[in-house]
């Protein structure tokens, strides 16, 4: 007895090629996956900041400003903490309180002391920044009646950290 050849293609054999083709692809989908996974995450890593070296730590304490005396204008200052590696850049601060304020250093020449704006402070990493009126400050221009004690809001911009913001004291003068 002799059986006739079968017309059903799944009981044919697959030709050779078609078994060589299916084996590559089988063989190669997993390495494949594998490294465009890697690629994705990689890439989400990056994208997040996390890459490349650790963010700064800043923290601002010893907020103060001082009354206006008799002067149009007046000055805050704060102390500035670094507890991270990296180093970080103080861009500008702002109260919504106060109106226009900008970052000033006192500079001597010939004996006279004058404020003269600074475009930005560097806050190197673990390090501190004191503010002080024979320093760098932040010069605050026609700013409203303050009493001693009031409180008054600040943003501080960083370069690399944002906003930090911070309550500041309203104190006398004190040199």
């Amino acid at each position: 007895m002799s059986s006739a050849p079968s017309t059903d293609p799944a009981e044919r054999p697959s030709p050779p090629r078609r078994r060589k083709i299916s084996g590559a692809l089988s063989a190669a989908y997993v390495p494949v996956v594998t490294c465009v996974t890697a690629l994705m995450l990689l890439m989400a890593y990056t994208a997040t900041g996390a890459a490349g070296e650790p963010p700064a730590r800043i923290s601002v304490s010893n907020a103060r400003i001082f009354v206006s005396s008799n002067s149009v204008n007046t000055a805050a200052f704060f102390d500035i903490t670094n507890t991270g590696p990296t180093g970080d850049v103080l861009k500008s601060v702002s109260s919504a309180e106060l109106g226009s304020t900008m970052l000033g250093r006192r500079v001597t020449e010939d004996g006279a002391g004058r404020m003269e704006a600074l475009p930005s402070l560097t806050i190197p990493a673990r390090s501190r920044v004191t503010m002080s009126p024979y320093g760098v400050d932040v010069m605050v221009l026609d700013p409203p009646k303050l009493k001693v004690g009031d409180v008054v809001r600040f943003d501080l911009w960083f370069l690399g950290s944002g906003r930090v913001s911070v309550d500041a004291v309203v104190v006398p003068p004190q040199m």
